[in-house]
């Protein structure tokens, strides 16, 4: 009978544990060989490890293993001497006495792409066709772990102000954004979407914890093609009650863009610094109106105000530009946004009801969430509803919580992506998609 008691420290170190423990003394690690360079009688032998890469010297007459027949792919484990040396990834050097093969890939592959390049100098297509091996380079790793990193800090903060952390359905009966641009699909003989939003879910959620988040994925069946656009991407979503207005959710966000900034500063510096990423300031975020934002842009770059309900992409950039020129900040909330193009849910500006207690967070010139005050009185929701030729019966579930009572409350959205794109100046959402889903791409 044998009885698992847990983790049992293995042999084989990792960068973190030479990193704390100093370099010297005899050493084992495993990893995959990244590259080779042969300088003759001795060669370079860079392994790849979870955290990053390894500088291991082959010499002539002393590693125990034929050079010729190492090459990049295969997973190892070697022996060697700790050397500490400035030059190299991580500040030290194994000076290899023995190299055991784990596995091989075949003998008549080659890689397709070169991962072992810092930049693999490929079209983003070709990247993508070969996603399970465009992600071991060493900058396309880095961009997920600074991805990850934002997750984090969102998740730490969302918990650091009461929130609870919830799981909402992806697999749906209705459509939560009003819109037609839905995945259908059969459900065991039921008609069944894939959720636009988990936006039903959240705002059921704050009648029973008052504050709560989800980062999960979203799909939308849009038809676009552009840099921007993805039929599913991560949204990082919460929710609030007993707010004064709808300026809490905004300021909510500004405190957590703050943290995250910070955090990414602190615990993913190395990634920072090999993306050369420069984190923005955060000191404040100004606020503008829908409609100022149109005319000051009009007016300042000379451009027509040709759709008076909605901003085009190419708005939010000047409106992005403006805000850096006038008042330096990367960031601007444009708020009041026009009723007929926000959802039945959205609450209409008391003092105007053309326009709702709502915003958009433009960063670098694009939107990366939208957000703003939910409508939490059953009349009012369900007058709303029938003046836009919505049957409220369909919604029964969802009016349920408006029946029985709900807190003044309000939430947003943003997109993990874009965000992860603005902040490292990428010009496709796909460059920070792992695996991106557009109108032309299910695969890989």
């Amino acid at each position: 009978m044998e009885f698992i008691t847990g983790i049992q420290k293995k042999e084989t170190s990792e960068i973190s544990d030479v990193l704390k423990g100093g370099f010297s003394g005899d050493i084992k690690m495993r990893g995959y060989i990244h590259t080779i360079r042969d300088m003759g009688e001795l060669a370079f032998v860079v392994l790849r490890k979870r955290e990053g890469l390894v500088q291991c010297v082959y010499e002539e007459g002393v590693t125990g293993f034929p050079l010729r027949e190492l090459k990049e792919g295969m997973t190892v484990e070697v022996q060697g001497l700790l050397h500490g040396e400035e030059r190299a990834p991580q500040g030290f050097e194994v000076r290899l006495k023995s190299i055991e093969v784990l596995t091989s890939p075949k003998e008549d592959t080659m890689l397709p792409i070169p991962i072992s390049k810092w930049k693999m100098k490929t079209s983003l297509e070709t990247k993508l066709n070969y996603r399970p091996i465009s992600l071991r380079n060493i900058r396309e790793r880095a961009i997920f772990k600074l991805q990850e990193g934002i997750g984090r800090g969102f998740r730490d903060f969302m918990f650091s102000q009461g929130f609870t952390e919830i799981r909402t359905p992806k697999l749906v009966a209705g459509n939560a954004e009003g819109g037609a641009n839905v995945f259908k699909l059969e459900y065991f003989g039921s008609k069944a979407f894939l959720a636009q939003s988990p936006q039903f879910y959240k705002q059921t959620m704050v009648g029973v914890y008052d504050r709560v988040f989800e980062a999960a994925p979203v799909f939308r069946a849009e038809k676009h093609n552009t840099t921007r656009h993805l039929n599913e991407y991560t949204s990082l979503d919460f929710e609030m009650g007993y707010i004064d207005g709808f300026e809490d959710i905004m300021a909510m966000e500004t405190e957590l863009l703050r943290y995250v900034f910070h955090f990414l500063k602190e615990a993913y510096a190395k990634e920072l610094k090999l993306l050369e990423v420069e984190l923005p300031k955060l000191d404040s975020i100004p606020a503008v109106r829908f409609s100022e934002a149109k005319v000051l842009i009009s007016e300042k770059y000379g451009r027509k105000i040709k759709n008076p309900y909605d901003l085009e992409p190419e708005e939010e950039v000047l409106i992005g530009k403006y805000f850096k020129e006038e008042y330096g900040s990367d960031f601007v909330f444009v708020t009041h946004y026009p009723s007929k193009k926000r959802p039945f849910y959205a609450m209409d500006d008391p003092e105007d009801h053309k326009f709702t207690l709502s915003f958009d967070l433009l960063y670098k010139g694009m939107e990366i969430t939208t957000g703003g005050q939910r409508i939490h009185d059953y009349e009012m929701q369900v007058a709303k509803m029938m003046a836009r030729g919505m049957n409220p019966e369909a919604f029964t579930n969802f009016l349920m919580i408006h029946k029985h009572g709900m807190p003044p409350h309000g939430g947003l959205g943003i997109g993990l992506e874009r965000l992860t794109m603005k902040l490292l100046d990428e010009q496709n959402v796909r460059e920070t998609t792992m695996f991106p889903r557009d109108v032309s791409r299910l695969e890989p």
